[in-house]
C-alpha cells in the first residue's frame, strides 16, 4: 500500500509549528504504519525552501520514509483533463494551478490514499481517491 502526501502535510511539519503541526505528525506516524509513503515531484519542489540544499531534501525525506515518486503520462494527462474541466465548468475559478491537478492525479496512480489538509477540492474533482484530511475539525 502507498500513501501520497500534499505538501501542506509536510509544511506543517518542515515549517514553523501551527495548530496543524500535532495532527500532521500524528496521521504521518500512523500512515508509515499502514504502508509506504510517497510525494510526487510537485510536493518535492513545494517543499524545497525548507532545505538549504537538494541532499539536505533527500535525506531528510530519506529518514521521514518518505519516497520521490515521478510522473507518468497517465498523472499528467489526467491532470490536465481534469484542469480543463474544473476551467471550463467552475463559475469562477480560484487561483488553483495545475500543480494541484498533478499532486491528485499522481496520487490517484500511485497511491491508495492522499493524506492533506485540502477537504473539499480532492475530493470534489478526484471522487475515487480516497483522501484523509488532516487538522482541527472545522468550527
Amino acid at each position: 500500500m502507498a500513501i501520497a502526501l500534499d505538501s501542506n502535510i509536510l509544511i506543517d511539519i518542515l515549517g514553523q509549528p501551527s495548530e496543524h503541526t500535532p495532527h500532521a505528525v500524528e496521521v504521518l506516524n500512523a500512515a508509515l504504519t499502514r504502508g509506504a509513503l510517497i510525494v510526487c515531484p510537485v510536493v518535492a519542489a513545494e517543499t524545497s525552501l525548507y532545505f538549504p540544499t537538494a541532499d539536505d531534501a533527500e535525506d531528510t525525506f530519506k529518514r521521514m520514509q518518505i519516497r520521490l515518486a515521478p510522473f507518468g503520462w497517465r498523472d499528467l494527462h489526467l491532470a490536465g483533463r481534469i484542469f480543463l474541466e474544473y476551467r471550463k465548468l467552475a463559475p469562477k475559478p480560484r487561483h488553483r494551478v495545475v500543480a494541484d491537478f498533478l499532486v491528485a492525479a499522481h496520487a490517484f496512480h500511485h497511491a491508495d490514499e492522499l493524506i492533506t489538509r485540502d477537504r473539499g477540492f480532492y475530493r470534489h474533482y478526484f471522487p475515487k481517491l480516497k483522501i484523509t484530511s488532516v487538522g482541527p475539525s472545522p468550527s
